[in-house]
């Protein structure tokens, strides 16, 4: 019987994170510099003759499409895809579901080892592999670029999340990217950074999760009618953050981890510019914490206003740093850079 599993690893942000957003990219191209990192979400779709792991309960054999969250031990079961419907319990899931057109009798259960609202791109990548196990599963095949557009377009279309498209194009794809954005027009990149550069950066990075997820829909929506108000210091830090993707470009292509860093805590000036919500008392004070411990550089992922921060520490001072922020009550996460993106598999 066929059973299908897809992967995909999250990202860590480094710079021009926002200018991913269509609005913000129409008049100029928007830039975004990242990375995959070994955490995954993971999808797995199966006829149900295939036995589910004992770990997700109340599933039954009755003909009927069932969808298992394990992340949020969500158990949802409908007759028809038509009858599913969107109610704040995981509505990406149902979306994809209905878009592929997959048909009762099979069961998908779904899990993410990043924690929820991280800012790492988790839900877009939850996305990614479940389309990608669902087009496996159908026969239907698809491009991984091809599967990050259709992740994206149903966040935006179906779901009316407001976001960008680096996460879809960063999970299917991988590895370190430069990536511009012509208004809906995406260009993707590998960027060519040598192996002593890629090392040094996994040595001296430090990846910590404040324990407090944030909602990215609430800050988009601040941030959005600040533009579309013409606020100077949204529109000036919206313009300065693509700039800065062209040149954190540069700096990795050089090897140049110092001004890497440097364009980290610039990126992030810019990012608390573009709203109050963007920060708060914690996040700054495990900034403050960080940078005297020996941090150089450092920012918050994604949208910001919770989830994770990433600090550069100086050369031989990073587990100073991490020994700060776990004391400080961070949790501090192991991670490893990936050059894979999406893949799939059965068994």
């Amino acid at each position: 019987m066929l059973n299908v599993r897809a992967r995909a690893p999250v990202r860590i942000d480094f710079a021009g994170g926002w200018t991913d957003v269509a609005l913000f990219a129409r008049t100029t191209p928007g830039a975004v510099v990242n990375a995959t990192i070994s955490m995954y979400s993971y999808a797995t779709v199966s006829r149900q003759e295939e036995a589910l792991p004992a770990a997700s309960p109340g599933i039954r054999r009755n003909g009927n499409l069932t969808i298992y969250s394990a992340d949020f031990d969500i158990f949802i079961e409908a007759e028809d895809i038509k009858k599913l419907e969107y109610d704040g319990q995981i509505d990406l899931i149902k979306a994809a579901v209905r878009r592929m057109e997959l048909p009762s009798g099979f069961d998908i259960t779904t899990r993410s080892n990043a924690p929820a609202g991280s800012g790492l791109g988790t839900s877009a990548t939850m996305g990614v592999a479940t389309l990608a196990a669902l087009a496996q599963i159908s026969a239907k095949h698809m491009l991984p670029h091809e599967v990050a557009e259709l992740a994206s377009d149903i966040e935006r279309t179906e779901l009316k999340i407001r976001g960008g498209k680096q996460d879809h194009y960063a999970s299917a794809l991988g590895g370190f990217s430069f990536m511009e954005f012509f208004g809906e027009e995406v260009r993707f990149a590998n960027l060519p950074i040598s192996s002593d550069v890629r090392l040094e950066l996994q040595k001296n990075l430090v990846l910590c999760y404040t324990g407090k997820s944030r909602l990215s829909g609430d800050i988009h929506a601040h941030v959005v009618r600040a533009f579309e108000a013409g606020q100077r210091a949204t529109c000036d830090s919206i313009d300065r953050l693509k700039q800065i993707a062209h040149e954190m470009k540069g700096a990795l292509m050089a090897g140049d981890v110092g001004r890497f860093a440097e364009l980290l805590s610039e990126n992030w000036e810019n990012q608390k510019r573009l709203h109050s919500s963007v920060t708060n008392k914690q996040i700054e004070k495990l900034f403050e914490i960080a940078s005297d411990a020996g941090a150089i550089g450092g920012k918050a992922c994604g949208a910001g206003g919770g989830g994770c921060l990433l600090f550069c520490a100086a050369p031989g001072r990073e587990h100073l740093v991490r020994r700060a922020l776990e004391n400080a009550g961070a949790a501090v996460i192991d991670f490893d850079f990936t050059q894979q993106g999406l893949e799939t598999w059965r068994t």
